[in-house]
């Protein structure tokens, strides 16, 4: 960094520390400039947090390359100005928030701001579940949604996300015209503010919790025992609602993890799809005898489970995200309902074949449920990342709360039959083909080895990637008739075999995504399922040196 540019980042703190409405904020900020802390300064005011199809996430602190106050009212400024500049007036903004740092204020600091621009808001009393606000949308008839949230992200991260008044996240144009209005907001001190703003709280959160119940059948089996952890999060208090609306009986929670908790105090990292983070879920229920596991991330949009698998260590074993998104699928389109099953183009290829062999109507899209939940005539949706849309009428989004208690109709009805998860999983192998998936990820601090891992399979695509031949390749940034253009590669491998590989859109990181496809020989799922876990691992190491990470 140079003297002048040491000197332009001191003057930008300077100017920010005059305006920050943030006592915390401005002290972290005064710290920095008296300690003379250049690098500090530098990693806070040298670039911008940028707003996009995710909305805003990053740390909370101090500078515009932080989450704090002052983005927070600018973007909900730009918001304001985009909805008035569209005349998307005619109904309220809908503001929900979890439990993060700084999330209620964040909350009502964007409350307030649409207020002061002239638009109607409606603020949630309490932290609550991002699907919350993704019902509450088109339930209120809301022109727009904001979640202050930083979803699975690390305890020193928040965020903010947006929707539109479809209750679906935005995607471009909308995000680049959002980003240009954030852009155009002048001073902090000429962004008017409000104080009148409504709230809402039982009623909203009673209509959510009703619909959940409809969707189980009256006649469904609901013996079963479960465990469960929202893993510090918000989603206990509406998940144990929801479960004894629909008739099922109350889950053993993880007492350590039952209420929130913006340091996530027993977890390494609060996504669980990580190593570790379920622990103490498994451990519980093995102490309960429980049929199933079952767990939210920390805004509950996720849902993850796990089951008894004597094979497994320690006994159980958690489902991969395309295992219950296969489960789901044949559950849920079995039915033959008339409309359209999706999931992204990095999970399993099995949802298509599902949905051919019910005669109902399949697409795939970009990573993401800003696209997955637009789909036309949505019947049920899903990611691999332990995202589920089971009910799109509803939410357009995915919802672990929903979605856990169509989990509960699912193990119940298998347990009337004396049978289980696992064995409808060998079910779908018998039927389809073993359909194998994983994932090869690398995190990185300095991002640009994720540009230069893709520019290095760019420039020498592989031939092969563990005995399979790369049959066709394509370049997602070019776009297609069916789907945007975005930053990732494709590979279409022998014998049904596929590779995705993309940067990620909310971490430093870069995403490898394998599936193999084995017939079953007869009844021999575990031979089918032996070769699999052989053929992942060669095209894992095969796809590493390719890319060099």
């Amino acid at each position: 960094m140079t003297v002048n540019d040491a000197v332009l980042i001191r003057s930008a703190a300077e100017a920010w520390l005059a305006e920050d409405p943030d006592g915390d904020t401005r002290a972290e900020l005064q710290g920095l400039l008296e300690a003379g802390d250049e690098a500090g300064l530098a990693d806070r005011f040298g670039g911008k947090l940028e707003f996009g199809t995710a909305g805003l996430r990053g740390a909370v602190g101090a500078g515009p390359n932080r989450m704090n106050r002052v983005v927070v009212i600018r973007a909900a400024a730009g918001l304001a100005a985009y909805l008035k500049a569209n005349g998307l007036t005619d109904g309220p903004v809908l503001i929900g928030y979890d439990a993060r740092h700084k999330s209620d204020v964040f909350a009502r600091d964007t409350a307030a701001v649409i207020r002061g621009a002239g638009l109607d808001a409606v603020l949630l009393d309490r932290p609550t579940p991002t699907p919350v606000v993704a019902f509450g949308i088109p339930h209120l008839k809301a022109v727009a949604g904001v979640v202050v949230t930083a979803s699975h992200n690390p305890p020193q991260d928040n965020g903010y996300k947006v929707y539109l008044g479809d209750g679906s996240q935005i995607v471009p144009p909308a995000d680049h015209e959002i980003a240009a209005a954030i852009d155009a907001v002048g001073a902090l001190a000429e962004v008017p503010r409000g104080e009148d703003w409504q709230t809402a709280g039982d009623d909203l959160l009673d209509a959510y919790l009703d619909r959940i119940a409809t969707l189980v059948p009256q006649d469904a089996p609901r013996d079963l025992k479960v465990a469960y952890t929202p893993l510090h999060g918000v989603g206990r208090l509406l998940v144990e609602d929801a479960v004894r609306r629909a008739g099922f009986a109350a889950p053993a929670v993880v007492a350590t993890q039952a209420d929130p908790d913006p340091d996530f105090p027993t977890v390494a990292f609060p996504n669980p799809e990580e190593p570790g983070a379920i622990d103490a879920a498994l451990e519980l229920a093995r102490a309960e005898g429980a049929d199933l596991a079952v767990a939210n991330d920390p805004d509950a949009d996720r849902c993850a489970v796990a089951v008894p698998d004597p094979s497994a260590d320690g006994g159980w074993r958690m489902l991969r995200g395309d295992e219950l998104g296969a489960l789901l699928g044949e559950f849920l389109l079995s039915s033959r309902p008339d409309g359209v099953a999706a999931c992204s183009i990095v999970s399993s290829s099995l949802l298509g074949k599902i949905a051919a062999a019910y005669d109902v109507r399949y697409a795939d899209t970009l990573t993401g449920f800003k696209w997955i939940g637009r789909v036309p005539e949505l019947v049920f949706g899903y990611e691999e990342a332990l995202g589920y849309c089971v009910d799109p009428a509803a939410v357009k989004d995915k919802d672990g709360i929903s979605t856990l208690v169509r989990v509960l109709e699912l193990g119940a009805r298998a347990k009337a039959e004396g049978r289980t998860l696992l064995d409808l999983l060998d079910d779908l192998a018998k039927k389809y083909g073993l359909h194998a998936t994983d994932q090869l990820s690398a995190r990185v601090e300095d991002l640009s080895l994720i540009a230069a891992a893709m520019d290095r399979l760019r420039a020498t695509p592989p031939t092969t990637l563990g005995g399979h031949s790369v049959d066709r390749i394509d370049d997602l940034s070019e776009g297609s008739e069916h789907l945007p253009p975005t930053d990732g590669l494709r590979y279409t491998l022998s014998e049904g075999a596929r590779v995705v590989v993309r940067p990620s859109g909310t971490e430093p990181k870069l995403k490898c995504y394998l599936e193999v496809v084995v017939p079953v020989d007869g009844d021999d799922v575990p031979a089918a399922r032996a070769k699999a876990a052989e053929e992942l691992t060669a095209i894992k190491q095969d796809l590493a040196a390719a890319a060099g990470i």
